[in-house]
């Protein structure tokens, strides 16, 4: 359990290439397998396999031109990531993760907090993400922090499995935004 004096430890650090495996590890430990059920952000009975692999966090970590990964760190620990992408008008927010058991004490909040101003101050005045149509739950949550359905979707990449296997048909995401 986290108290106050140790939540006040808690950083926020942009990733280096020193963090690829614990940021692997941590991403396909929260969003696949029997251990993300401990979280309520589990995909894994949607989809099977990895969520990534280390070598495309790697890749987006030497990207720095348009990409960044967040670190949420407490005591040089990981308890969370996420993934920015500046894009043409806006900001991508993607792999948000915190580890299953840490869900629900306010570090995604604080991570998507960051983000926004992480995106304000790159002179970007949207971020916009992408969810899995079939995680209503996920989708209300971040409508609660402001964000909106655009009314776009796009349909999951059954055939690729760098992005896991599907458990379900009809996989679909659809996009959200919010304007900053």
């Amino acid at each position: 359990m986290t108290n106050d004096s140790e939540k006040s430890r808690t950083t926020i650090i942009k990733a280096t290439t020193d963090w690829v495996p614990k940021i692997n590890h941590l991403v396909n430990a929260a969003y696949r397998g029997e251990f993300s059920k401990k979280g309520w952000t589990t995909e894994a009975d949607l989809l099977g396999g990895q969520r990534i692999d280390e070598e495309r966090i790697q890749e987006i970590i030497e990207d720095s031109h348009s990409n960044v990964f967040l670190l949420i760190t407490q005591n040089h620990e990981l308890l969370g990531c996420v993934h920015l992408k500046i894009e043409m008008e806006s900001t991508y927010l993607g792999m948000l993760t915190i580890w299953p058991e840490l869900q629900g004490k306010g570090h995604a909040k604080s991570l998507i907090s960051y983000c926004e101003e992480w995106t304000k101050a790159h002179n970007v005045n949207t971020i916009r993400m992408t969810v899995i149509t079939k995680r209503p739950e996920l989708i209300e949550y971040y409508m609660r922090r402001g964000y909106f359905l655009s009314g776009k979707k796009e349909h999951f990449p059954t055939n690729d499995p760098r992005f896991g296997i599907p458990k379900v048909t009809g996989l679909e995401f659809v996009e959200l935004i919010k304007l900053l």
